[in-house]
């Protein structure tokens, strides 16, 4: 009985070494590559800016989606690379994933559906038009203004002849 219990320590001891042995020799050996991917904000839109933080990212690197042009990636300290990417104008609405392939990294990580376009809106003239009033427009106000006009002057009329009686 007692044998089995330390056959049983044994192997969970030699499983846990050999399980964490890999992972100390690449992080002190050659770089693994990009670990976390975050776009802020999440929801953004046509023509606006992204910010793209890249952990395990030492040394920078590039950011590339179907929504902006390839952004470079700056160390800004640690293990830590970030970027900024302007959003396409004729970017597809919806989601959009990132990939990012750091200097010297054996591997390129992508984050599925990391942030999402919205449609913009035509801001500046709130909906009206450069050109003025079309002719139907001043059609349609000179009717309601003669109308007004016919209108007040009958009632006008018809009290007027109401106090000679």
């Amino acid at each position: 009985m007692r044998s089995t219990r330390t056959l049983a320590a044994t192997a969970t001891a030699v499983a846990a070494l050999g399980l964490a042995a890999p992972v100390a020799v690449a992080r002190d050996g050659m770089p693994v590559g990009p670990s976390n991917i975050v776009a802020l904000p999440s929801v953004v839109a046509r023509g606006g800016q992204l910010t793209i933080t890249v952990d395990g990212c030492p040394r920078g690197g590039t950011a590339t989606s179907d929504a902006f042009k390839p952004t470079t990636l700056t160390p800004v300290g640690g293990n830590t690379a970030k970027g900024t990417a302007t959003i396409d104008r004729n970017a597809k609405s919806g989601a959009h994933s990132i990939t990012v392939h750091c200097t010297g990294a054996s591997r390129p990580l992508t984050h599925p559906n990391a942030f999402t376009v919205i449609g913009g809106v035509r801001g500046g003239l709130g909906g009206s038009s450069s050109t003025g009033a079309t002719p139907t427009d001043m059609a349609i106000g000179g009717g309601l203004i003669v109308v007004a006009v016919v209108g007040g002057a009958v009632f006008w009329m018809r009290r007027r002849a109401e106090k000679r009686i």
